[in-house]
């Protein structure tokens, strides 16, 4: 008899556990749903929060050693209105749009496609192996969309700050990117983007899905409201910000104009603590906090409800 305890199980397990299950078990979501769902919801989440994305990477590149040119988030909004208006807080969007729909595509299908083989006959999926499909999801996200994705943000944001910004737009900047870098220039900090991103998944949906187990208790198909949705992607969103804070200084410095100055993630981290100090890997924290809170709670409320949508015309079982 097959282990019922086997984490990676052969793909048509889900089928066939659908076929003998108790009408009570909990459905499947299709990988499908799950892609296109991710992506509507990741494309309105970060319409909504680049401002305070915007901010954080400000503060973190503004480094001790320059000295500082801000003296705090309000300051950095303030120098940002009055030189480059409003809009200016948005200076960055468009290569983060172009990331965020593929990311949070690939985020929640990966997520979805795991997380159905890992679940037991009754569609329960427990915490620790959320931990784990969410570790898999977040490292297939950084590879394929949020390593070059995030490089180009820091690089414009990073632009802005100099006397003669050489970027005059998206496009323009990737190709003047890896017209002088190549396409490694689009990849800069990948170890500890794959670390950041992986330990950022792996901790909201661990987060999550205790807290949807929580809720749920012995009634997998109990329907959860919007707004408890919510404060539970806010709570996953606040733990992965006081776990991995450090990791995400890290990526930022690894990613900037200046990265050049260090020779590999560790060489990163041992100069910034030795340059900075400790309270340097914690630097952005409060802006991040209040963008990734944000930021969780919007993309698992619009992606349950576009789900729930979804199963209304898209037949999958």
């Amino acid at each position: 008899m097959q282990d019922k305890g086997a984490f990676f199980s052969p793909f048509c397990r889900p089928r066939c556990l659908a076929a003998a299950a108790p009408a009570g078990r909990a459905k499947l979501t299709h990988p499908g749903k799950a892609i296109l769902a991710g992506g509507i919801a990741g494309g309105i989440e970060i319409c909504i929060t680049f401002p305070t994305e915007y901010v954080k990477t400000q503060l973190q590149l503004d480094e001790k050693a320059n000295p500082p040119k801000y003296r705090g988030i309000g300051d950095c909004v303030k120098q940002t209105v009055q030189s480059h208006g409003v809009k200016g807080l948005y200076r960055g969007l468009s290569s983060l749009l172009y990331g965020s729909i593929p990311k949070s595509a690939v985020r929640f299908g990966m997520f979805e496609f795991l997380s159905n083989q890992a679940k037991d006959e009754n569609g329960r999926l427990d915490s620790t192996r959320g931990l784990l499909c969410g570790l898999g999801a977040g490292v297939m996200e950084a590879v394929l969309v949020v390593c070059p994705m995030e490089t180009v943000k820091v690089k414009f944001i990073h632009d802005q700050t100099s006397a003669k910004p050489q970027y005059k737009g998206f496009f323009h900047g990737v190709r003047e990117i890896v017209r002088s870098q190549g396409l490694r220039g689009t990849y800069q900090g990948l170890t500890a983007t794959v670390l950041k991103q992986g330990s950022n998944q792996a901790i909201r949906f661990f987060v999550m899905t205790s807290l949807k187990n929580w809720y749920k208790g012995d009634d997998q198909n109990k329907t959860i409201n919007p707004i408890i949705t919510g404060v539970f992607g806010a709570t996953a969103g606040a733990a992965s910000v006081f776990g991995n804070t450090p990791l995400d200084v890290i990526k930022t410095r690894m990613q900037g104009l200046e990265a050049h100055k260090y020779k590999s993630t560790l060489d990163c981290a041992l100069k910034i603590l030795k340059h900075e100090g400790l309270a340097a890997f914690y630097k952005g924290t409060i802006p991040r906090l209040g963008r990734v809170c944000l930021d969780v709670a919007i993309v698992f409320i619009i992606y349950e409800e576009v789900v729930k949508a979804l199963n209304t015309v898209w037949k999958t079982d």
